[in-house]
């Protein structure tokens, strides 16, 4: 039973550094000039395909993803939404983990749509286009990311008033006492969460596209080379994944390492508890993303 209380301990002190002690600020200036360094590269992949020079193509989407790990790996909202969920949610690691990849593979769409569609039908260029992105879009996004932690405080305290005020009997999942189950187990976590939750989910982060993508998506429809661009914005989505995906099995781990901390009786209250935490740090940390981004 040591090793989980470890885990808790590592992650705590790690939320620390990364919002107590501007460890975030680090991160993110640090993926920052990693990220202009991958734009700049990319530019000269896209010149050497326009010329017709060999082995360009795999260049320029070996670019892609690593600018969508790179991009990842700083503090940003995709890793908020699902750990958030993850951890205040008893969803399964694979089923979160496919909600990581979704995301970010609908996060790739949003960046085609909106290329496509101001090119299109409002004759937008990349400043107009980035300026949408990060001034109405990431505002948007932060905003629906504070909606979906009160939403998971909100379902907390919902679990909370109705649960037994008596402790668990017995050692299976059912009551010996009362004759009712107080906490779901795996397998019905896994049917018990809706599409709903998984739109959610994923809409909060498609609906600000990574910069990245549409400065890609815009170089490769001036350069007429559309089709390298759109395939390049999904694999730099699943560069993207890469992460995000380890942060839902992070989550889950997390989740489960505190509960075996816990009495069995006492696994629904738990989970009721950590919904009202991961919501109100989310709503918290999304706070301050919103006020960075006006």
């Amino acid at each position: 039973m040591r090793w989980p209380a470890l885990i808790l301990a590592a992650f705590g002190a790690l939320a620390l550094w990364l919002w107590g002690f501007g460890g975030a600020d680090q991160v993110t200036r640090y993926a920052s000039a990693a990220q202009r360094d991958v734009q700049n590269a990319m530019a000269a992949a896209l010149r050497g395909l326009r010329a017709g020079e060999p082995g360009a193509l795999a260049t320029l989407w070996g670019l892609c993803f690593a600018y969508g790990f790179v991009h990842a790996a700083g503090p940003g909202h995709g890793k908020l939404v699902i750990g958030g969920y993850g951890a205040g949610t008893r969803v399964p690691a694979r089923r979160l983990a496919g909600l990581a990849l979704g995301a970010s593979l609908a996060q790739a769409l949003t960046a085609v749509l909106l290329v496509y569609a101001a090119v299109f039908v409002f004759g937008w260029g990349r400043e107009q286009m980035t300026g949408v992105a990060d001034d109405v879009l990431a505002p948007l996004s932060y905003a629906l990311i504070g909606a979906v932690g009160l939403w998971l405080m909100l379902r907390g305290l919902r679990h909370l008033r109705s649960k037994h005020d008596h402790a668990h009997a017995g050692d299976s999942d059912v009551c010996a006492s009362c004759g009712h189950a107080h906490g779901p187990t795996m397998e019905q976590a896994e049917t018990v969460r809706s599409w709903r939750d998984a739109m959610v989910v994923i809409g909060t982060i498609a609906v600000r596209p990574c910069t990245g993508a549409l400065f890609l998506l815009i170089l490769t429809w001036r350069l007429g080379i559309d089709w390298a661009g759109i395939i390049g914005a999904f694999v730099m989505g699943l560069g993207t994944a890469s992460i995000t995906v380890m942060v839902a099995f992070a989550a889950v781990g997390l989740r489960e390492s505190a509960l075996q901390l816990v009495q069995h009786g006492a696994v629904a209250r738990t989970l009721a508890w950590a919904e009202i935490l991961a919501g109100a740090i989310v709503v918290l940390l999304a706070s301050q993303l919103v006020l960075r981004s006006i």
